[in-house]
Parts: C-alpha cells; structure tokens; sequence
C-alpha cells in the first residue's frame, strides 16, 4: 500500500480550504443577494447564518472528514456508514459525490466564461461598445451555434480547456496541485480584488453621466452596509441569507469531508475551519461587496442596479464599466475581474473533484491519475448539455437541484447524524481533539438544536416557497382560508409542475418542459449511478474482508 497523502503545511490546508469556500459566490451571488433583500437589511440575518449555521457545520464537516480519514475513508458514503452504523447512511452519504459532480458540471462553464473574457479583455474586444452591446456579446457567447463572438464554437472550446486544466491539476494530487494551486492563486485573488476595492472606494460620482442624479459609488456602499433591523421580522430575507451561507462556505457538499480527511489524526480543525471560514467572509463581504455593487452605482445609479442586478451582471454589465477607464487601466481592471473570478471558480471546482478522486482510490484502488481523468469524463458528459442548451433552462436545473435543494438534505442528515446518532458528546470531542482554541461550549446547544432548526426552516422555505417570496401575506391569506400559493421556485410547484400543463412538443419542436424533465432525469440517472458503485464498494469490501479472515484462520 502506498504512502498515505497529507497536506504539505498548515498553510496550504487553510488556504486549499478557503479556496474550495472563495468561489464565484462571494463575488457574483452574495451582491447580487444583498441588492435583491434590501442592501443593509441583507447583512444581520447573514451574519446570523453564519454563526448559527456556517460555523457549526464547518466544525461538523471538518469532524466527519478527519474521523473518516483516520478510518481510511476519504469521501462521505462509507464515512457515513462508519458513524451510523447502518447501510442507510451511506446512500445519503452519497450525495457528497453526486452533488460535486453535478455541480463541477456547470460550474466549469461558469468558470470558463472567466477565462474567455480574461482574454477578450487582454484583446480590448469590449472597448467602444455600449452596455447593451456587451450585455449583446453575453447572450451570443451562450448561443453555441450562432455565436458572433469571433471564435466558432466558443463556449464549448472554453469549457473544455476549463475543464482539462481542472483535472490536470486534480491529477498531480494533493500537495502538488491542489495546494500549490491554492498557494499561488489565493493571493493573487486577493491581491486583485483589493486593486478593484479601492477604485470601487475612490470611484465617488467621477463616473456619474449628465443627468444621472444617483450615480455615486458610496451610495452604493451605503445602501449595503446600512443594516435594517425590520428585516429581521422577513422570513425571506431569512431564507435568502441561509441560502447565501451554503453556497458560500461550500457546505452541504461533501467536498470539506475529503479535504479533511487528509489531515493527520489530532492535527487541529476547530481552528483552522475557522480560519477559513473567516477568511472566505472577509473575501465575501469586504472585497465581494466592494466591487461590483459600488462600480456600478458610480456608472449607472443606485436605482438602475436595483432593477437589473442578478449574476450575469459581471459579465453582462462590468466589461462596459471597466472600459470607461480607459484603454490601459480598463484593460487591466477587466483582466483583473476576470483574472480574479478565474482564480475563485477553479480553487472551488478542484475542491469538487476531490471526493469522487477520494472515493475510486479508496474502493477501486485506481490511481490519482485514472481517478481524476474518469472524473474529468463524467464531468464533460454531464456538463455538455448545459453548454448546448444553456438558454432552455438545463443550466439552471442544474443549479437548482444539484446546487440549491441537495446541499440543504444533505446537510440536514449530516447535522442529525453527527448530534443525534454519534452522539454530541462524542461529537464534540472529535471537534476538541487537538483544538488550538477555545471552543464556546455554547455550540454542543446550538449544534444540536438550533442547527438543525435552522436547517429545517431552509428546507421548508425551499420546499414551499410563497408566491413572490412573500411569507407575510401567504401565511395572512392560508388562515383567511384563502390558500397558499407557490412560487416558481419552489421545489413542490417546480417538482410536480403545478399550475402547468404538462407539453413536451409543440409544432414538432421540444419545449423547454421538455428539457427540464429530460435533465431531473439526467440527474436521477447520475445519482443511481453513483449509488451502484458504492453498493459494487460494499460487496467488494465484504469479500476483502472474508479473505482476510480466510487468511487470518
């Protein structure tokens, strides 16, 4: 057997750590997130989540991974199976691979779009154009086959040598690819995003066209950092910010288990997790929230971003702005953005390769080579639809179950098994083991019953999502025996197509029901797969384990 992998140094774990949590989120969602649930009203119930539920589940995710590496178990089925002592666990278990998976598959293409425009920016190809011309060149970049972005076939180019550079990373291991990765490309996020900061801070209203009267970069500032305290009486602003903490701190995911599991048996993790955690919300709500929002009211207005933000506006709108500098500091404020996102998306998508890695070196016994080119494959196979059929809406299904509604099961069941069927006490010492700080013994409370309230209030909020997201007047109108009525997004309207009638051709042409039904099952078909390897890993750990008492007698 060969010598087992561990993390090069304390450094690169915390900054490998903070990668896989730093990803396209702090700087794209979480403003995008603030605009939409009132800027300043956005911020206490964020910090809330997070330190009711993204610390404790960091503490959890971090626990389960080291305990499973000790036990030679580096992804989350049989990591699982290990504390439950049940078949049960680790097909929940399972989701730690799915999730990565189907996630990595458009994540990748969200991150290849970084790369194309690092170069079009490098190309100066936005200079002279408007805002609508660029947000033009977005919508063309996605249409694969019509595009008029000057390369044919762009999006599928970008994508897979996005995806190539991933898995040649994942295969070089852990110390000399992801680590090192994570070593060089950390800094250099932050270096840039602090270049961008303090322009967003300097910007004031120099950028402010004739008769725009709110185009003042630190009205923008303002309207964020304001905290409103009715917000806290907003179940969906609630909600918006549990959900901003998943996506963020990369919980939910199963991708902390394996990362943790390469720590050494009492190596600290109270601490560290803690630094990352830290480190991810600095990126996340001082340099995230100080770039885009702030530019572009400095640009456009306050009441402008209010209308249009949404996560395309990195791409749609920030090219126009940053060519408002200038050819040269507009070049090199572009090539930052993107640089900058780069960096954030492929920390977090090798942090998604590492579980199925994990899993088919562990129970096949193939090599970090082989584990890392299959899940390169699977990833292609997966994400190529959403490549080719960005525009009817399998991107955003994609993004829906495999990055929204699995993260919130899986972390439920997680947080059960970990205060409930091990145990809190067992749990917390797994935290405590080796722990260079002091840990607030108020969490073994909050770890076992408030975590999961909060876990569950998310799940409920996902599954029965009032029209518009607005709680207060769904509840009044259900006691006035007037009804619920749910909104687009929610997981029961979305599962059961409710209000819809069911078509899946029209004219002889597929309708986009169709193409949303076609990729659930897509989905479903991954998550069986999945399921049946670790069923294969369950006899073939039972036959070792026969022969090995064969050998044994």
């Amino acid at each position: 057997m060969g010598k087992k992998e561990h993390w090069g140094s304390r450094v690169g774990l915390v900054l490998a750590m903070a990668g896989n949590a730093v990803g396209l989120g702090n700087f794209l969602r979480f403003p995008m997130q603030a605009v939409q649930n009132g800027g300043g009203a956005f911020i206490i119930p964020y910090l809330v989540c997070f330190l009711l539920m993204g610390i404790p589940l960091l503490w959890i995710e971090w626990s389960i991974g080291r305990y499973g590496g000790r036990n030679g178990n580096h992804s989350t089925p049989f990591m699982f199976e290990s504390i439950g002592k049940s078949r049960f666990w680790k097909y929940i278990g399972a989701f730690g691979i799915f999730t990565n998976i189907a996630v990595a598959a458009y994540y990748c293409y969200i991150e290849s779009w970084t790369l194309s425009y690092a170069y079009h920016s490098l190309a100066q190809t936005f200079s002279g154009l408007s805002q609508a011309q660029v947000a033009q060149f977005f919508g063309s970049y996605v249409d694969v086959f019509t595009s008029t972005t000057g390369i044919p076939f762009e999006a599928i180019i970008f994508y897979i040598l996005c995806l190539v550079l991933n898995v040649y990373i994942l295969s070089r291991g852990l110390e000399k690819g992801i680590e090192l990765t994570a070593k060089i490309g950390m800094p250099i996020l932050i270096i840039f995003g602090i270049f961008l900061a303090l322009r967003g801070w300097t910007l004031g209203t120099s950028g402010a066209s004739a008769g725009c009267t709110d185009c003042d970069a630190m009205a923008g500032f303002n309207f964020l950092w304001n905290p409103v305290y009715s917000s806290l009486y907003d179940p969906k602003v609630w909600v918006a910010a549990a959900g901003q903490i998943f996506f963020t701190l990369s919980i939910g995911m199963g991708t902390i288990h394996s990362y943790a599991a390469y720590v050494r048996s009492h190596d600290d993790i109270a601490l560290s997790s803690m630094s990352a955690g830290w480190m991810n919300g600095f990126v996340e709500v001082v340099l995230g929230a100080a770039i885009i929002i702030p530019i572009s009211v400095g640009y456009l207005g306050l009441d402008w971003v209010k209308q249009n933000a949404g996560f395309a506006m990195g791409f749609q709108t920030m090219p126009y702005l940053f060519s408002q500098w200038g050819a040269a500091l507009g070049t090199i404020g572009g090539f930052m953005w993107f640089g900058l996102l780069f960096f954030a998306g492929i920390t977090s998508s090798l942090a998604m390769g590492t579980p199925w890695v994990a899993f088919m070196k562990d129970e096949f016994k193939w090599s970090q080579s082989k584990s890392s080119w299959t899940f390169g494959l699977v990833v292609l196979i997966m994400g190529i639809p959403t490549v080719i059929f960005f525009k009817n809406g399998v991107f955003d299904e994609y993004d829906y179950w495999a990055g929204t509604f699995s993260l919130v099961i899986f972390a439920f069941a997680e947080v059960i098994l970990f205060g409930w069927v091990l145990g809190i006490e067992k749990g917390w010492k797994e935290i405590t083991d080796g722990a260079a700080m002091k840990v607030p013994t108020i969490y073994k409370f909050i770890i076992k019953y408030i975590t999961p309230f909060f876990l569950l209030f998310v799940f409920l909020g996902n599954l029965i999502t009032p029209k518009g997201n607005d709680w207060l007047t769904q509840t009044s109108l259900l006691f006035s025996g007037q009804g619920w009525e749910f909104d687009k997004n929610a997981v029961v309207k979305q599962l059961f197509h409710i209000g819809e009638s069911i078509i899946w051709f029209q004219n002889g042409v597929p309708t986009s029901m169709f193409y949303i039904d076609v990729t659930r099952l897509f989905l479903t078909l991954l998550f069986a797969f999945i399921c049946l390897l670790i069923y294969i890993a369950t006899v073939r750990r039972a036959k070792l384990h026969l022969s090995a008492e064969g050998v044994t007698k």
